[in-house]
């Protein structure tokens, strides 16, 4: 299961078109096939709790497990996106930079608000 894995895991929601067009977009830009994404739909409780979460939390941004930190919204992308090849771990990178996150962060919230009229983007987009 989850729980013994010790590789990352981008965690997303898996009713959102948008959000699982995202999560395989930075997937295939990853050269380690092992890294998983994962719909939060498809984690059992005790999993969503050994990592931190809850399904009420699970369902409100993404995520990236590393197995000993949990990364939240902006950060999980960061996270996700340092996996990938260049040029995406720069922008991985650059991302996660302190002063870049406080823009950021505001604007992860907007897409979270807004996935519905976004590429991809499904009915279920919608919170």
């Amino acid at each position: 299961g989850v729980q013994s894995c010790a590789l990352p895991i981008l965690i997303y929601d898996g009713e959102c078109g948008f959000c699982t067009t995202a999560a395989q977009w930075i997937h295939s830009r990853w050269p380690h096939p092992d890294h998983r994404i994962v719909p939060w739909q498809f984690l059992t409780e005790p999993e969503l709790t050994a990592m931190g979460l809850t399904k009420e939390t699970a369902s409100l941004r993404a995520y990236w497990w590393d197995s000993a930190r949990l990364f939240g919204g902006e950060r999980a992308i960061a996270r996700a996106l340092r996996e990938a090849r260049y040029p995406w771990r720069l922008l991985g990178v650059l991302l996660d930079l302190p002063v870049v996150r406080l823009l950021a962060r505001p604007g992860y919230l907007l897409v979270v608000r807004f996935r519905y009229r976004l590429p991809g983007a499904t009915p279920t987009c919608r919170l």
